[in-house]
């Protein structure tokens, strides 16, 4: 807005600049025009736009009240336009199209509400002029010839529907700049937060493939002595306990490092007929194994027959096992999750439900975003990785949820493969 207006400002500095101009240029061609009637008002009217744009750019500096300035600049110049037509002919003058030209400006400072505010001013101020011709209460200048202005309403019906004219058509146009405009602004924004965010994933990727080789053979490393130390029969239950904690955690940070490659390293999926509700029951079975799954259980509601589908089965496994993951993770001790799988007319639908804290409405638009999380432990990688994979199969992925009340995470599959085809596909 401040950097519009200092814009807008100079522009309207640079017009009154060429009407003082023209108007000493008259002055030198008459030398009585500074001492008439219309001559004083034009000096008059020019001097307090220089004293306003002098008021607003201070304003301007201080970065202060900038929306008050911008109205007061449009109703300023549809003002000054109407003055300087009233001295040159009422309705007739060509200075009316200069209300047009504030619409344009009007929808430049403040979009389709600076066009609207702009066009009521000056249909109103010009009404107000024709009425006070009519009725008697405006008087065309002295000093000039009466025969420029039309003072009936007779006289006045075609000028000013000229003039109404070429003012619904100048703020049709503005305010149709202006919405493309916002809409231009809104994808910008959104192109350049994509290349943000694509600038950060590459630098988490060149991250990642280091971080791979360094973490996952310590980690493989310490898995594998960890199960050979708690298959030792001289172990006492308390050290088995530990043993399994030392096992959990390191699966967890194994889990993370998939997570970062899978973000960082996208693939393209490879899509098989795979069976969903398979995929569901296996990925529950394994959750039994994860770091809460002894005080959270997971259990399945939905289709009891195959549901065959085209995905990429790792990556359907790894969406998943995310989402089953996280809803663990959010649900408190002695909770269920439940994992539905569900035919929906020509396609399925995946639904993971927990019972946790929800998730609030400011946290839901920023919730499938890299590196965004709501807890105090992650990073915010495992959602982005279901988002993308979501996106990379043409599904859909939406939450639903209020605070205190839990979260559903529905996936939408387009298209199930019935037995007929799931058999032609497989001769193919």
């Amino acid at each position: 807005m401040r950097s519009r207006l200092a814009w807008l400002t100079a522009l309207r500095l640079a017009v009154l600049v060429a009407l003082l101009t023209l108007t000493g240029f008259l002055h030198l061609r008459d030398q009585n025009l500074f001492g008439i009637f219309s001559g004083q008002l034009i000096l008059g009217v020019l001097a307090t736009a220089f004293a306003a744009s002098a008021v607003q750019a201070a304003l301007l500096r201080r970065d202060r009240y900038l929306r008050l300035v911008a109205y007061w600049q449009i109703l300023g110049d549809q003002l000054t336009w109407t003055l300087l037509a009233y001295v040159s002919g009422g309705i007739s003058s060509g200075l009316t199209s200069f209300y047009g030209l504030t619409c344009l400006l009007g929808a430049v400072v403040d979009g389709l509400t600076g066009v609207i505010v702009s066009a009521i001013a000056a249909l109103l101020l010009l009404s107000l002029m024709c009425a006070g011709f009519v009725s008697g209460l405006l008087l065309p200048p002295p000093d000039q010839p009466h025969a420029l202005y039309q003072l009936t309403w007779q006289g006045l019906s075609f000028p000013f529907s000229q003039a109404l004219l070429a003012l619904i058509l100048a703020s049709l146009l503005s305010g149709y700049l202006a919405e493309r405009l916002r809409r231009t602004g809104g994808q910008l924004a959104e192109a350049q937060e994509r290349a943000a965010r694509a600038e950060q994933l590459a630098l988490l990727g060149r991250f990642a493939a280091g971080l791979a080789h360094e973490v996952r053979n310590p980690l493989g490393a310490i898995a594998g002595s960890i199960d050979l130390l708690a298959s030792s029969p001289m172990l006492q239950e308390e050290d088995r306990v530990l043993c399994t904690i030392i096992r959990k955690e390191t699966d967890r940070l194994n889990d993370l490092v998939t997570d970062m490659l899978e973000l960082a390293r996208p693939r393209a999926p490879t899509k098989i007929l795979t069976d969903l509700r398979a995929v569901a029951q296996e990925v529950i079975r394994l959750s039994a194994l994860s770091g809460r799954g002894t005080d959270v259980r997971v259990l399945y509601e939905g289709e009891q027959e195959p549901v065959v589908i085209e995905a990429d089965a790792p990556q359907l496994r790894q969406i998943l096992w995310n989402l089953v993951r996280n809803a663990i993770q959010a649900s408190s001790a002695g909770s269920v999750v439940l994992v539905r799988v569900l035919r929906c007319g020509d396609g399925a639908v995946i639904e993971v439900q927990d019972k946790g804290q929800g998730i609030s409405e400011a946290a839901r638009g920023q919730l499938f975003d890299a590196f965004f999380t709501t807890r105090t432990q992650g990073i915010g990688i495992g959602l982005a990785v279901v988002k993308r994979i979501v996106d990379d199969h043409g599904w859909t992925i939406v939450v639903d949820s209020k605070e205190g009340s839990g979260a559903t995470f529905r996936v939408t599959i387009s298209k199930v493969i019935d037995g007929h085809d799931a058999k032609h596909h497989e001769k193919s």
